[in-house]
């Protein structure tokens, strides 16, 4: 075993591998057949590995059943090629586990295949699979496990393993530090909500080199919790998903703050339904966004490309007040085949401010016979949606109620001849060109 562990460490597959406490789950009792619950032995591994010191729990080749495993500090789990950690079907495998930090998440979820919260230094690497057997679980929210959920938790890292198909959201982190998440392969797309990745007012995040193919948002940043996501960067991710690529703020109790997104491709997967949004950007429940910048995005059949929305929903405030949105950069943007209009809409004395859209190539695919125009509510209080203000009276821009916006090197098109013109532009102050 530690020849192995040794080779891997070598091949920079697992930094972990050099730590103490090295222990194999095969040693411990797990029968890796994938018929036998494995879940007393594998956590048996995991408390003896904590007990030694911390270092690394291996998973060799092989099928291994488990319900719930709680993570400990200083603990790593490598799953070695050919290494598939299995979710049980049976929900009772799952006890209910009722998080310490309380956010508005406790609605969504209790239980998880694995679970840690208040932990330092703690991963999940090497290459191989977590199994969440999503389609065998129907139902509610609460009745579907997520797959990997931490909490409070400070030196997260996850990198190498493939998360396919989960109950409920992939993998959640919650006012989680210094997370870092690389080269990690999500494929979910057998039951509802299956978010790819979950940031939920979280500090200093780092995700990279990813490849995710989800059936809800591929990428969201949240703020279910008063606590503001702030420091996080994503960069050189290969996005599909039925829904939303890149979102934050659908939830936003708290803040966001100095996020960057770059060098990411978006696709419809043959047989999907077409991608919602490339980039949607949102503040509804009073949270304040400020400082972000979106660069090097390249997308093919994504519906929206870009979404900016500030509202008012107020979830969790009475009464509601609106938050804010300012500073945002979105350059170097090519799409494709794109459906819809893409808005930036504030609401009627809480404008949207300082937006920059610059080196933006966007192909519709156009068709739109009606060129008159329309009044369009303000919806401010409805689900933030790319989709929630319908038809739109331009074809490719429509901004309203936004303070600061500088459009350079902006060039829209339709493959069909369309009757709307391309931007349009209602209560737009400060309104700069090339």
């Amino acid at each position: 075993m530690e020849a192995v562990l040794r080779r891997h460490f070598l091949a920079g597959l697992s930094a972990a591998a050099a730590r103490p406490g090295q222990v194999n789950v095969r040693e411990q009792g797990a029968a890796g057949d994938g018929i036998r619950l494995d879940t007393k032995a594998l956590q048996q591994a995991v408390d003896g590995c904590a007990a030694a010191g911390g270092g690394v729990v291996y998973f060799p080749p092989g099928r291994y059943l488990s319900g719930t495993l709680y993570l400990k500090s200083n603990v790593t789990l490598y799953l070695e090629r050919g290494a598939v950690l299995v979710g049980s079907k049976n929900l009772e495998d799952y006890p209910v586990t009722v998080a310490q930090y309380r956010s508005y998440t406790d609605n969504y979820t209790e239980r998880s295949l694995i679970y840690g919260e208040n932990l330092e230094n703690v991963g999940l690497e090497g290459p191989g699979v977590l199994d969440g057997q999503g389609a065998a679980f129907k139902g509610e929210y609460k009745v579907r496990p997520y797959m990997l959920r931490m909490i409070g938790c400070r030196g997260v890292t996850v990198s190498g393993v493939t998360l396919k198909d989960s109950p409920m959201w992939v993998q959640h982190y919650l006012v989680c530090e210094n997370v870092y998440l690389r080269g990690i392969t999500v494929t979910s797309r057998v039951n509802a909500n299956n978010d790819g990745i979950d940031i939920d007012s979280c500090d200093r995040v780092r995700i990279a080199d990813c490849d995710i193919s989800s059936g809800d948002d591929a990428i969201v940043l949240k703020s279910t919790s008063a606590r503001a996501c702030r420091r996080v960067t994503v960069t050189n991710c290969v996005l599909s998903t039925s829904c939303n690529n890149i979102k934050l703020g659908t939830e936003s109790s708290g803040d966001f703050k100095n996020l960057a997104f770059s060098n990411c491709v978006m696709f419809r997967r043959p047989g999907a339904r077409r991608p919602i949004s490339g980039v949607s950007i949102e503040s509804v429940d009073g949270s304040h966004i400020d400082g972000i910048v979106v660069s090097n995005l390249a997308m093919q059949d994504v519906d929206t490309p870009v979404f900016i929305r500030l509202g008012n929903r107020g979830r969790g405030l009475s009464p509601p007040v609106p938050g804010s949105l300012a500073n945002v950069s979105i350059s170097n943007l090519v799409a494709t085949g794109a459906l819809r209009t893409c808005p930036i809409a504030g609401l009627p004395g809480h404008p949207v401010r300082g937006v920059t859209l610059s080196d933006i190539n966007i192909t519709f695919q156009g068709g739109e016979q009606t060129a008159g125009k329309r009044e369009v509510p303000e919806y401010p209080e409805k689900y933030p949606e790319a989709t929630m203000f319908g038809l739109l009276p331009a074809y490719g821009l429509w901004a309203r109620h936004v303070e600061g916006l500088t459009l350079r090197n902006v060039r829209l098109r339709t493959e069909r001849a369309d009757a709307r013109p391309a931007l349009l532009f209602d209560d737009v102050a400060e309104l700069a060109g090339p």
